[in-house]
């Protein structure tokens, strides 16, 4: 079945074409959806020009109309980050600011538009907090309109104090590529169910 999409917005804190653990494990969460039939795409959030706010268009080139275009249009968002000094990473902090502008904007019922979406989250990092960084990231997407799946995080996190990344190992940890499983098959089961019953109008 391909009725569902998703989008996955990588928030490293790297600019295209630098090598970056955010994209490796947010491009294994989209293979995990494509082989659960939904299609996808990810977007490197610094590649794009997006300003600081909390309106749908801060004017001026900025580059959030476009993400919020491709957000409004897929069914799942995953949100991936790494964490810095134990928290997300500020470009994460960025969406979730520009994302706020959702709770006033609604559909003919009343409801806002992110209502029937569901969002899931996934962290990397060479040190513990991973839970932390997506308890954060979740109380955001949740009150703006998103829906969490069970289990709607994968991660990663290194020994502390060491520099070895996500991108270096050599092989896919199986607890991550098990966590990363379930997230996708949880969204996608979710979001089906959310698009033959939506949310009561106001």
């Amino acid at each position: 079945m391909t009725d569902l999409s998703c989008l996955v917005l990588s928030c490293t804190l790297k600019r295209s074409p630098a090598e970056s653990s955010s994209d490796l494990l947010g491009s294994q969460v989209l293979d995990a959806f494509r082989d659960l039939g939904v299609a996808g795409t990810i977007e490197r959030v610094v590649d794009h020009d997006v300003r600081f706010g909390v309106s749908t268009d801060e004017g001026d080139g900025d580059g959030w109309p476009m993400l919020r275009r491709k957000m409004l249009d897929a069914d799942i968002l995953v949100l991936v980050t790494p964490i810095w000094m134990g928290q997300p990473a500020s470009v994460a902090k960025v969406v979730l600011e520009r994302l706020d502008a959702e709770i006033s904007e609604t559909d003919d019922e009343g409801r806002p538009l992110t209502f029937g979406k569901v969002a899931a989250v996934g962290v990397v990092g060479n040190e513990d907090g991973a839970h932390h960084t997506s308890a954060e990231i979740f109380q955001g997407l949740n009150d703006v309109g998103f829906t969490l799946p069970a289990q709607a995080v994968t991660y990663w996190v290194g020994e502390a104090m060491q520099a070895v990344d996500y991108q270096d190992l050599d092989r896919t940890p199986e607890k991550t590529a098990g966590t990363t499983e379930v997230l996708a098959r949880n969204a996608t089961h979710l979001a089906r169910l959310l698009k033959q019953s939506a949310y009561p109008a106001e």
